[in-house]
């Protein structure tokens, strides 16, 4: 009897114990969205409301200002949060103001506190588990991608569509890999191969196509928010297309996303940088730059740094970062502070908002360049690949360099031009004092000065005090702009204050100080070639450069910036001093980080569980017009939940671990699936299930962007210039688009194939973008874009119909279809196969029949305004540009099937 006591209660504790588990209440899918839409806005992480705050368990479970407990785990009845939603009173019943919770989410609330208020972690913070793929009994599937989409359209009473028309998926593929449309020689080849291969191989020989690059190059630059521009009101142009060209390269290369992503953040970081890797860190030096009169230099750069931190945590974690650069984040568990410890990363970049934009990378025209590399080649002779590197560095950038911002004390000097911050004039007696500086293997310091008129000047460099020894002079005269000069130093001291005075016989005198440039000793005793390198170098380092690139330095050790916390933003008030670091949310293993290159590894390591989600997100969202995650900006709590959980955890490790970070892996494995291969055409009864086309059961229907409708009418009537890389391009716009008040920049319509080059080339400037481009949403680059948005407006249709770089395009084929034998009828159908690489229908066949007869018929009484429209008296020619241009205004051109 006393055993079946014991049975009895441990049969009672099983019975409990299952009937919780299988009624358990889930924090993500049921209680948190319950808390974000009624609760966070006042007990969020902005702030914390009667003190009780639902971003942070230990907040939760704490006493509320009224000394209650906000949610005590096991017992709804002494929550305070349990009472306050159910009060009869509507002065004291949450939320204030706002419709009571339902029921249903009051018995949610209730219940998931009796079973002891557990918070889970929000799923994109947890790490991926490497899913189980079950073997499938249907016949349909390639690989993985179709096992995960199958599952779904089953739980959801769908079946898969056919396989695409091969026409449709030969331009679907080509438009995906290449952004390009085929010919219709292409197209013919495709159907003609008979061999199970072809698929396979043509997706291959795609991925190998230069073209690749510059395709999926666009998607990035409106991540990196490329721009020919340096926007604000005077927006002015800046040279930075090497950073364009190198993210071409990086593609098409198929350079490992953990390599791509290091590079751009902190390529300078590197040892023995190369030329590429430091250009590679433009991307951060695509941030807006104001040189209007009046601004304050700092307050630009640090609106600089601020961009660069919002912009990374957007483009590697989805994570809304901005949201805590006031206060804590309203939905996500990252406090204030943490804000300003990522700050931190981007705070000692030797940039500032200034007009020059430096540091810039320095690129010698081929005399030049040879001068340089007999420069490199003796102190490869002399010392060792490193030094070699480090000098070549040093004329390329001219850093580390000492700016008026780092001078610790001055007398008798002035800030000068905008906002008296850009560089610094300095007159007779007038003396900079420079703190804590290595002189241990410096024989020469460069001073980067300007000065006009006759009056002479004498500088002298004084150790440890104005009074102090005199370790260097130099004679001062004037100048064609700013020069670097060389002072020579002699001293024995290893690490000294420098005061460097300026003297002059006139109390006129005053000479511009942009700065010094701390250059080390050339690694060689001194010889007969000893001097004659260093005049090469002090040539070298005043030459005009061919090109130049903005490119990320970190600043001298000893003159680095600290961080302070912005009190509530506001960079003019400051409070606790903070290192760099990330949040904890994301350093469960209290990694210590020292600089960028730090921060850019872990972005890519295995401890990071969002970079493969987030970038492998992203690529299918380009593929398949929306992510497996919808908010491809932001995977926080607040953003969507992945359609297809499982799936995007195996394309995340299968990214990073299987393939080896390989972006044109990723992608075949996407092109290669039953899943992309299917027909877009949809019965009525899948589109009732699912209108949205969220569980993949058929292939969607997306309109091209941008760049891909201009350079698909320039393919399809050989207008389109293969050309490369280089300067940015000025095809035609409409006159007037640009109002240039600030100096005398023009658009100059480019000349030659130039003018037919691909979108990618198109001179972006940020205030008055091209305009087609922005009419079909593209993006303005001021900032990060992680996704267009496609809008349909009459204004595109009226750009597709009437913009001269399409009636070119059509006046073109048209000139290509009238040269073939034939009547109407076989023009219409030849015209039609050339545009949309198949053949045409018999019914839309007779109704581009009738619109061709009946614009002869009109422009035979109109025959002036034939002319207006080609600058022909050839009405037949006339007449087949008004076809060819409204078959590329329908929708199965501007749309991938």
């Amino acid at each position: 009897m006393h055993n079946c006591k014991y049975i009895r209660f441990y049969f009672l504790i099983f019975f409990v114990f299952t009937s919780c588990k299988e009624g358990r209440i889930d924090f993500n899918t049921q209680v948190r969205p319950i808390l974000n839409k009624n609760c966070i806005s006042c007990h969020g992480g902005v702030k914390q409301s009667g003190g009780f705050g639902l971003v942070f368990r230990e907040n939760a479970l704490g006493e509320t200002a009224n000394g209650k407990i906000g949610i005590f785990p096991g017992q709804p009845k002494k929550s305070e949060m349990i009472s306050r939603i159910t009060h009869k009173n509507p002065e004291m019943r949450m939320p204030l103001e706002r419709e009571p919770l339902s029921d249903d989410e009051i018995k949610t609330l209730t219940k998931w506190i009796e079973q002891g208020a557990e918070w889970e972690e929000h799923w994109a913070y947890l790490e991926p588990k490497s899913p189980e793929i079950s073997n499938s009994e249907s016949d349909w599937g390639y690989n993985e991608i179709d096992v995960f989409t199958h599952k779904k359209m089953e739980e959801h009473n769908l079946s898969p569509n056919a396989e695409a028309d091969p026409y449709d998926l030969v331009r679907r593929v080509y438009l995906d890999l290449i952004g390009l449309p085929p010919t219709t020689k292409q197209i013919g080849e495709f159907i003609k191969d008979t061999s199970e291969k072809k698929y396979e191989q043509l997706i291959d020989s795609l991925l190998e196509s230069p073209k690749f690059g510059e395709h999926w190059a666009s998607m990035w630059l409106d991540l990196a928010r490329y721009a020919d521009s340096k926007g604000y009101e005077a927006d002015r142009g800046r040279e930075i297309w090497k950073y364009r060209d190198w993210v071409i390269k990086a593609l098409n290369e198929d350079m490992p996303f953990n390599q791509f992503t290091i590079e751009q953040l902190a390529g300078d970081l590197l040892p023995n940088p190369t030329k590429e890797q430091l250009i590679a860190t433009a991307f951060h030096r695509n941030t807006l730059n104001n040189g209007e009169g009046g601004t304050d230099n700092e307050e630009y750069r640090i609106s600089a740094v601020i961009d660069r931190v919002n912009t990374t945590w957007e483009i590697w974690q989805s994570t809304t970062m901005s949201c805590v650069q006031c206060h804590s984040h309203p939905y996500d568990p990252i406090k204030h502070k943490e804000y300003y410890t990522s700050f931190a990363f981007f705070n000692n970049t030797s940039d500032w908002d200034v007009p020059t934009e430096h540091p810039i990378y320095r690129e010698f025209d081929s005399i030049n360049q040879i001068e340089l590399e007999g420069v490199k080649k003796w102190i490869s002779n002399v010392s060792s690949e490193t030094e070699t590197n480090k000098w070549e560095q040093f004329i390329h950038i001219q850093e580390p360099k000492i700016r008026p911002e780092d001078f610790s004390e001055t007398q008798k000097t002035t800030h000068y031009n905008r906002s008296n911050q850009d560089y610094m004039m300095v007159s007779n007696d007038a003396y900079i004092k420079l703190k804590g500086v290595s002189l241990s293997n410096v024989d020469r310091i460069y001073l980067n000065y300007s000065q006009g008129g006759k009056l002479k000047g004498k500088l002298l460099v004084k150790t440890d005090s104005i009074d102090g020894a005199i370790i260097g002079e130099l004679e001062l005269y004037k100048t064609h702009g700013f020069n670097n000069v060389p002072i020579k130093i002699k001293t024995e001291s290893k690490f000294a204050d420098l005061y460097i005075q300026f003297k002059s016989n006139s109390k006129d005198y005053k000479c511009f100080i942009d700065g010094f440039l701390i250059g080390e000793k050339l690694p060689s005793e001194k010889n007969e070639e000893y001097d004659n390198i260093y005049s090469k170098i002090d040539e070298l380092l005043n030459i005009r450069p061919k090109y130049t690139t903005p490119v990320m330095v970190e600043k001298p050790k000893d003159f680095s910036r600290i961080t302070r916390v912005f009190d509530r933003g506001n960079w003019l008030v400051e409070t606790d001093t903070v290192t760099a670091s990330i949040p904890k949310l994301f350093n469960s293993k209290e990694e210590q980080f020292k600089n960028r290159l730090d921060f850019a590894k872990w972005l890519v390591s295995e401890d990071n569980y969002l970079t493969g989600r987030v970038i492998t997100n992203r690529f299918w969202a380009k593929i398949f017009g929306k992510g497996i995650v919808m908010t491809s900006e932001d995977f926080g709590t607040l953003g969507d939940r992945p359609t297809h959980p499982e799936l995007l955890d195996w394309l995340a490790l299968s990214f990073s671990k299987n393939w080896d970070w390989s972006i044109k892996k990723l992608l075949k494995t996407i092109v290669m699936s039953d899943t992309y291969k299917q027909s877009s055409v949809v019965s009525k009864e899948a589109k009732s299930k699912d209108a949205h086309n969220q569980w993949l059961a058929r292939s969607p229907r997306v309109r091209l962007s941008a760049e891909q409708i201009r350079d698909q009418a320039l393919v399809v009537s050989g207008l389109l210039s293969d050309k490369m890389y280089g300067p940015s391009v000025m095809p035609h716009q409409p006159d007037g688009v640009w109002t240039v008040v600030y100096n005398n920049d023009q658009w100059k319509t480019s000349e030659g194939e130039d003018a037919y080059r691909r979108g990618l080339y198109t001179y972006l400037r940020r205030s008055s973008p091209y305009p087609s481009f922005i009419s079909f949403d593209a993006s303005e680059r001021e900032t990060c874009l992680s996704r267009r948005i496609n809008t349909n407006t009459p204004l595109q249709a009226l750009i597709t119909l009437n913009d001269p770089v399409y009636f070119e395009a059509a006046i073109n084929l048209a000139k290509q279809v009238d040269e073939t034998e034939g009547g109407k009828k076989e023009k219409v159908d030849l015209a039609y196969r050339k545009v949309m690489g198949k053949s045409i229908s018999t019914e839309k066949s007779d109704i581009l029949y009738d619109l061709l007869s009946e614009t002869e018929a009109y422009y035979l009484k109109h025959q002036e305004e034939a002319f207006q429209l080609i600058k022909s008296d050839d009405l037949e020619l006339a007449s087949l540009t008004v076809m060819v241009n409204t078959l590329m205004n329908m929708d199965e051109f501007l749309v991938k099937n």
